[in-house]
Protein backbone atom coordinates (compact mmCIF):
# COMPACT_ATOMS: atom_id res chain seq x y z
CA UNK A 1 0.00 0.00 0.00
CA UNK A 2 1.25 3.26 -1.28
CA UNK A 3 1.81 5.93 1.79
CA UNK A 4 -0.11 8.94 2.43
CA UNK A 5 -0.37 12.27 1.02
CA UNK A 6 -1.65 14.99 2.47
CA UNK A 7 -3.76 18.22 1.48
CA UNK A 8 -5.70 20.72 2.98
CA UNK A 9 -8.71 18.94 4.49
CA UNK A 10 -8.23 15.56 2.69
CA UNK A 11 -5.72 13.17 2.92
CA UNK A 12 -5.39 10.66 -0.43
CA UNK A 13 -3.93 7.23 -0.46
CA UNK A 14 -3.52 6.62 -3.93
CA UNK A 15 -3.26 3.33 -6.60
CA UNK A 16 -3.34 3.82 -9.59
CA UNK A 17 -6.32 5.73 -9.97
CA UNK A 18 -6.56 9.64 -10.75
CA UNK A 19 -3.57 12.31 -11.35
CA UNK A 20 -3.93 15.71 -10.04
CA UNK A 21 -4.28 17.36 -12.94
CA UNK A 22 -7.75 15.13 -13.52
CA UNK A 23 -8.80 15.59 -9.81
CA UNK A 24 -8.43 19.69 -11.11
CA UNK A 25 -10.77 19.23 -14.40
CA UNK A 26 -13.49 16.92 -12.46
CA UNK A 27 -13.89 19.52 -9.81
CA UNK A 28 -14.60 22.05 -11.99
CA UNK A 29 -17.71 20.27 -13.59
CA UNK A 30 -19.19 20.56 -10.16
CA UNK A 31 -18.39 23.73 -9.04
CA UNK A 32 -15.52 22.56 -6.87
CA UNK A 33 -12.72 23.70 -6.48
CA UNK A 34 -10.46 21.34 -6.23
CA UNK A 35 -10.36 17.76 -4.11
CA UNK A 36 -8.54 18.97 -1.38
CA UNK A 37 -11.33 21.59 -0.71
CA UNK A 38 -14.64 19.17 -1.79
CA UNK A 39 -15.33 18.53 1.78
CA UNK A 40 -18.09 20.67 3.96
CA UNK A 41 -19.81 19.90 7.35
CA UNK A 42 -22.83 21.49 6.82
CA UNK A 43 -25.55 18.75 5.46
CA UNK A 44 -28.06 20.16 7.67
CA UNK A 45 -30.77 21.51 4.79
CA UNK A 46 -30.67 22.36 1.21
CA UNK A 47 -30.68 20.19 -1.66
CA UNK A 48 -34.18 18.46 -3.03
CA UNK A 49 -34.65 15.67 -3.97
CA UNK A 50 -37.83 15.96 -5.50
CA UNK A 51 -41.24 13.87 -5.46
CA UNK A 52 -40.81 10.21 -4.71
CA UNK A 53 -41.74 7.73 -7.01
CA UNK A 54 -42.89 3.75 -6.42
CA UNK A 55 -41.98 0.90 -8.57
CA UNK A 56 -42.06 -2.83 -8.26
CA UNK A 57 -39.26 -4.93 -8.50
CA UNK A 58 -38.55 -8.08 -7.08
CA UNK A 59 -40.03 -8.97 -3.43
CA UNK A 60 -40.98 -5.08 -2.92
CA UNK A 61 -42.49 -1.81 -4.38
CA UNK A 62 -39.98 0.35 -3.84
CA UNK A 63 -39.74 4.22 -3.14
CA UNK A 64 -37.10 6.19 -4.50
CA UNK A 65 -35.83 9.43 -6.37
CA UNK A 66 -34.61 9.97 -9.31
CA UNK A 67 -33.13 12.98 -10.77
CA UNK A 68 -31.08 14.10 -13.90
CA UNK A 69 -31.41 13.41 -17.18
CA UNK A 70 -32.96 9.82 -18.32
CA UNK A 71 -30.13 9.34 -20.56
CA UNK A 72 -27.21 9.70 -18.14
CA UNK A 73 -24.99 7.86 -16.51
CA UNK A 74 -26.56 5.75 -13.82
CA UNK A 75 -26.08 6.44 -10.24
CA UNK A 76 -27.44 4.48 -7.80
CA UNK A 77 -26.83 6.36 -3.97
CA UNK A 78 -27.84 3.60 -1.22
CA UNK A 79 -28.22 4.84 2.91
CA UNK A 80 -27.57 3.34 5.96
CA UNK A 81 -29.43 2.72 9.02
CA UNK A 82 -30.72 4.72 11.04
CA UNK A 83 -30.94 7.14 8.20
CA UNK A 84 -32.57 7.50 4.66
CA UNK A 85 -32.40 9.11 1.54
CA UNK A 86 -32.21 12.51 2.51
CA UNK A 87 -28.78 11.54 3.21
CA UNK A 88 -28.04 12.87 -0.54
CA UNK A 89 -30.47 15.69 -0.29
CA UNK A 90 -27.02 17.68 -1.81
CA UNK A 91 -25.05 15.25 -3.51
CA UNK A 92 -28.32 13.74 -5.56
CA UNK A 93 -28.44 17.04 -7.29
CA UNK A 94 -24.46 17.54 -7.64
CA UNK A 95 -24.81 14.63 -9.38
CA UNK A 96 -27.30 15.31 -11.39
CA UNK A 97 -25.62 18.78 -12.82
CA UNK A 98 -22.93 16.78 -13.91
CA UNK A 99 -25.71 14.42 -16.22
CA UNK A 100 -25.83 11.49 -14.19
CA UNK A 101 -29.27 9.48 -14.03
CA UNK A 102 -29.32 9.83 -9.78
CA UNK A 103 -31.51 6.93 -8.17
CA UNK A 104 -32.05 6.88 -4.39
CA UNK A 105 -33.85 4.33 -3.24
CA UNK A 106 -35.67 3.78 0.12
CA UNK A 107 -33.96 0.09 1.54
CA UNK A 108 -36.68 -2.40 2.17
CA UNK A 109 -37.95 -1.18 5.81
CA UNK A 110 -37.83 2.34 4.65
CA UNK A 111 -39.53 5.10 3.73
CA UNK A 112 -42.52 4.43 1.46
CA UNK A 113 -40.70 0.95 0.42
CA UNK A 114 -43.22 -1.69 0.58
CA UNK A 115 -43.23 -5.88 0.72
CA UNK A 116 -45.40 -6.98 -2.34
CA UNK A 117 -46.87 -9.92 0.06
CA UNK A 118 -47.62 -10.24 3.58
CA UNK A 119 -46.30 -13.62 3.52
CA UNK A 120 -42.93 -12.53 2.35
CA UNK A 121 -40.11 -12.87 5.78
CA UNK A 122 -38.81 -9.45 6.88
CA UNK A 123 -35.26 -10.21 6.33
CA UNK A 124 -32.40 -8.01 7.21
CA UNK A 125 -29.62 -10.18 6.12
CA UNK A 126 -27.38 -8.80 4.02
CA UNK A 127 -27.53 -10.66 0.62
CA UNK A 128 -31.19 -9.99 0.86
CA UNK A 129 -30.52 -6.47 0.70
CA UNK A 130 -27.98 -6.62 -2.63
CA UNK A 131 -31.19 -8.90 -4.45
CA UNK A 132 -33.12 -5.83 -3.91
CA UNK A 133 -30.57 -3.12 -5.87
CA UNK A 134 -30.42 -5.66 -8.63
CA UNK A 135 -34.11 -5.88 -9.04
CA UNK A 136 -34.58 -1.91 -8.72
CA UNK A 137 -31.81 -1.97 -11.82
CA UNK A 138 -33.74 -4.44 -13.30
CA UNK A 139 -36.98 -2.78 -12.67
CA UNK A 140 -35.78 0.55 -14.28
CA UNK A 141 -34.07 -1.05 -17.20
CA UNK A 142 -30.13 -0.27 -15.51
CA UNK A 143 -27.68 -2.03 -17.18
CA UNK A 144 -25.15 -0.80 -15.22
CA UNK A 145 -24.92 1.84 -12.60
CA UNK A 146 -21.81 3.76 -10.28
CA UNK A 147 -23.00 2.29 -7.45
CA UNK A 148 -22.37 4.29 -3.66
CA UNK A 149 -23.00 4.34 -0.21
CA UNK A 150 -21.91 4.39 3.78
CA UNK A 151 -23.33 1.86 6.78
CA UNK A 152 -25.88 -1.03 4.66
CA UNK A 153 -25.94 1.21 1.79
CA UNK A 154 -21.80 0.67 1.65
CA UNK A 155 -22.28 -3.08 2.65
CA UNK A 156 -24.79 -3.54 -0.24
CA UNK A 157 -22.45 -1.54 -3.00
CA UNK A 158 -19.89 -3.86 -1.79
CA UNK A 159 -21.76 -7.22 -2.61
CA UNK A 160 -22.57 -6.30 -5.76
CA UNK A 161 -19.40 -5.37 -6.51
CA UNK A 162 -17.96 -8.14 -5.54
CA UNK A 163 -20.73 -10.89 -6.98
CA UNK A 164 -22.08 -8.82 -9.95
CA UNK A 165 -19.30 -6.78 -11.29
CA UNK A 166 -21.50 -6.75 -15.03
CA UNK A 167 -23.92 -4.58 -13.46
CA UNK A 168 -21.75 -2.14 -11.48
CA UNK A 169 -19.75 0.08 -13.20
CA UNK A 170 -18.03 1.53 -10.36
CA UNK A 171 -18.00 2.19 -6.75
CA UNK A 172 -17.68 4.77 -3.92
CA UNK A 173 -17.81 3.25 -0.02
CA UNK A 174 -17.40 4.47 2.92
CA UNK A 175 -15.36 2.77 5.56
CA UNK A 176 -14.24 0.32 2.72
CA UNK A 177 -14.99 -3.19 2.79
CA UNK A 178 -18.05 -4.66 4.91
CA UNK A 179 -19.01 -7.65 3.47
CA UNK A 180 -19.46 -10.06 6.37
CA UNK A 181 -20.59 -13.52 7.65
CA UNK A 182 -22.19 -15.16 10.38
CA UNK A 183 -19.16 -16.98 11.13
CA UNK A 184 -16.73 -14.10 11.28
CA UNK A 185 -19.22 -12.15 13.50
CA UNK A 186 -18.66 -15.34 15.73
CA UNK A 187 -14.99 -14.25 16.72
CA UNK A 188 -14.87 -11.76 19.78
CA UNK A 189 -13.54 -8.56 19.74
CA UNK A 190 -11.30 -6.45 22.68
CA UNK A 191 -13.45 -5.09 25.09
CA UNK A 192 -13.53 -1.11 23.81
CA UNK A 193 -14.49 -2.59 20.22
CA UNK A 194 -17.26 -4.69 21.89
CA UNK A 195 -18.48 -1.81 23.43
CA UNK A 196 -18.91 0.31 20.06
CA UNK A 197 -21.38 -2.71 19.25
CA UNK A 198 -23.70 -2.19 22.53
CA UNK A 199 -26.85 -2.07 19.80
CA UNK A 200 -26.30 -5.01 18.16
CA UNK A 201 -26.27 -6.45 21.65
CA UNK A 202 -29.50 -4.78 22.61
CA UNK A 203 -31.24 -6.17 19.66
CA UNK A 204 -30.57 -9.44 20.27
CA UNK A 205 -32.60 -9.32 23.34
CA UNK A 206 -36.71 -9.47 23.42
CA UNK A 207 -36.29 -6.14 25.40
CA UNK A 208 -34.28 -4.31 23.26
CA UNK A 209 -36.67 -5.03 20.19
CA UNK A 210 -39.64 -3.61 22.29
CA UNK A 211 -37.60 -0.97 23.33
CA UNK A 212 -36.77 -0.03 19.50
CA UNK A 213 -40.09 -0.56 18.42
CA UNK A 214 -41.19 1.50 21.61
CA UNK A 215 -37.93 4.50 21.26
CA UNK A 216 -37.25 4.41 17.41
CA UNK A 217 -37.17 8.23 17.20
CA UNK A 218 -35.00 8.83 20.25
CA UNK A 219 -32.91 5.79 19.55
CA UNK A 220 -31.99 7.00 15.45
CA UNK A 221 -31.02 10.75 17.21
CA UNK A 222 -28.84 8.68 20.22
CA UNK A 223 -27.04 6.81 17.08
CA UNK A 224 -26.44 10.30 14.82
CA UNK A 225 -25.00 11.82 17.81
CA UNK A 226 -22.76 8.91 18.79
CA UNK A 227 -21.60 8.39 15.29
CA UNK A 228 -21.52 11.92 14.19
CA UNK A 229 -20.39 13.55 17.54
CA UNK A 230 -19.61 16.78 15.72
CA UNK A 231 -22.55 17.31 13.13
CA UNK A 232 -24.48 19.93 14.58
CA UNK A 233 -27.80 18.79 12.78
CA UNK A 234 -30.94 20.44 13.40
CA UNK A 235 -34.46 19.39 14.16
CA UNK A 236 -35.72 19.56 10.41
CA UNK A 237 -32.96 17.65 9.27
CA UNK A 238 -33.44 14.74 11.62
CA UNK A 239 -37.32 14.77 11.42
CA UNK A 240 -37.19 14.88 7.71
CA UNK A 241 -35.02 11.52 7.56
CA UNK A 242 -36.85 10.13 10.98
CA UNK A 243 -40.36 9.90 9.11
CA UNK A 244 -38.33 7.19 7.10
CA UNK A 245 -38.78 4.75 10.56
CA UNK A 246 -42.51 5.22 10.51
CA UNK A 247 -42.36 2.01 7.86
CA UNK A 248 -44.40 -0.82 8.88
CA UNK A 249 -41.47 -3.35 8.50
CA UNK A 250 -38.70 -0.78 10.05
CA UNK A 251 -38.27 -2.85 13.40
CA UNK A 252 -38.43 -5.94 11.88
CA UNK A 253 -35.67 -5.66 9.02
CA UNK A 254 -33.54 -3.90 11.57
CA UNK A 255 -34.00 -6.29 14.63
CA UNK A 256 -33.51 -9.52 11.58
CA UNK A 257 -30.23 -7.67 10.41
CA UNK A 258 -28.40 -7.64 13.82
CA UNK A 259 -29.67 -11.38 14.71
CA UNK A 260 -28.66 -12.27 11.43
CA UNK A 261 -25.06 -10.98 11.88
CA UNK A 262 -24.97 -12.61 15.15
CA UNK A 263 -26.25 -16.36 14.19
CA UNK A 264 -29.09 -15.36 16.37
CA UNK A 265 -31.82 -15.63 13.47
CA UNK A 266 -31.54 -17.28 10.20
CA UNK A 267 -32.09 -15.91 6.87
CA UNK A 268 -33.91 -17.21 3.74
CA UNK A 269 -32.33 -20.38 1.87
CA UNK A 270 -32.16 -18.55 -1.46
CA UNK A 271 -29.87 -16.66 -0.63
CA UNK A 272 -27.45 -19.65 0.86
CA UNK A 273 -25.33 -19.86 -2.28
CA UNK A 274 -24.59 -15.84 -2.17
CA UNK A 275 -24.11 -16.13 1.31
CA UNK A 276 -21.51 -18.89 0.93
CA UNK A 277 -19.66 -16.87 -1.42
CA UNK A 278 -19.62 -13.71 0.80
CA UNK A 279 -18.31 -15.63 3.23
CA UNK A 280 -15.23 -16.14 1.72
CA UNK A 281 -14.48 -12.42 1.31
CA UNK A 282 -14.43 -12.11 -2.09
CA UNK A 283 -12.01 -9.41 -4.12
CA UNK A 284 -13.65 -6.56 -5.46
CA UNK A 285 -12.05 -5.58 -8.92
CA UNK A 286 -14.64 -2.76 -9.74
CA UNK A 287 -12.82 1.14 -9.94
CA UNK A 288 -13.64 1.91 -6.27
CA UNK A 289 -12.90 5.32 -3.77
CA UNK A 290 -13.14 4.35 -0.04
CA UNK A 291 -13.97 7.18 2.57
CA UNK A 292 -13.63 7.62 5.81
CA UNK A 293 -14.43 10.70 7.96
CA UNK A 294 -12.01 12.07 10.68
CA UNK A 295 -14.42 12.13 13.01
CA UNK A 296 -16.98 8.84 12.75
CA UNK A 297 -17.85 7.65 15.90
CA UNK A 298 -19.20 4.29 14.90
CA UNK A 299 -17.52 1.49 14.63
CA UNK A 300 -15.18 0.67 11.22
CA UNK A 301 -12.54 -1.30 10.14
CA UNK A 302 -8.95 1.08 9.51
CA UNK A 303 -8.43 1.73 5.91
CA UNK A 304 -5.30 -0.42 5.94
CA UNK A 305 -7.03 -3.47 6.93
CA UNK A 306 -9.03 -3.30 4.14
CA UNK A 307 -7.08 -1.95 1.11
CA UNK A 308 -5.74 -5.66 0.06
CA UNK A 309 -10.02 -6.61 -0.70
CA UNK A 310 -9.85 -4.01 -3.99
CA UNK A 311 -7.79 -5.58 -6.95
CA UNK A 312 -8.89 -3.14 -9.32
CA UNK A 313 -8.34 0.74 -9.60
CA UNK A 314 -8.40 2.13 -5.84
CA UNK A 315 -8.25 4.98 -3.72
CA UNK A 316 -8.92 5.67 -0.34
CA UNK A 317 -9.58 9.45 0.90
CA UNK A 318 -9.83 10.58 4.56
CA UNK A 319 -12.51 13.45 5.19
CA UNK A 320 -11.27 16.12 7.23
CA UNK A 321 -13.18 18.76 9.25
CA UNK A 322 -15.19 16.96 11.82
CA UNK A 323 -16.97 14.33 9.50
CA UNK A 324 -18.75 11.68 10.92
CA UNK A 325 -20.13 8.54 9.92
CA UNK A 326 -23.10 9.89 7.81
CA UNK A 327 -20.48 10.49 5.11
CA UNK A 328 -22.24 11.94 2.34
CA UNK A 329 -24.70 13.87 4.09
CA UNK A 330 -22.09 15.83 6.28
CA UNK A 331 -19.53 16.23 3.33
CA UNK A 332 -21.88 15.93 0.67
CA UNK A 333 -19.24 17.96 -1.78
CA UNK A 334 -16.38 15.06 -1.18
CA UNK A 335 -18.86 12.28 -1.72
CA UNK A 336 -20.21 14.19 -5.28
CA UNK A 337 -16.34 14.35 -6.47
CA UNK A 338 -15.63 10.62 -5.34
CA UNK A 339 -18.57 9.72 -7.45
CA UNK A 340 -17.52 11.86 -10.37
CA UNK A 341 -13.96 10.66 -10.23
CA UNK A 342 -14.27 6.90 -10.03
CA UNK A 343 -16.76 7.22 -12.62
CA UNK A 344 -14.07 8.49 -15.00
CA UNK A 345 -12.28 5.21 -14.93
Amino acid sequence: MSSLGQTQGMDLDRRRLLGGAALIVAASEIGITGAATAQTSAGTGGGSLGQIRQIGAGLLNIGYAEIGPASGAAVILLHGWPYDIHSYAEVAPLLASSGFRVIVPHLRGYGSTRFLSSDTPRNGQQAALAEDVLALMDALRIQRAVIAGYDWGARTANIVGALRPDRCAAMVSVSGYLIGSQAANQRPLPPQAELAWWYQFYFATERGRAGYQANTRAFARLIWQTASPRWEFDEATFARSAAAFDNPDHVAIVIHNYRWRLGLAEGESQYDAMEKTLATGPAISVPTITLEGDANGAPHPDPKDYARKFSGPYEHRTIRGGVGHNLPQEAPQAFAQAVLDVSRI
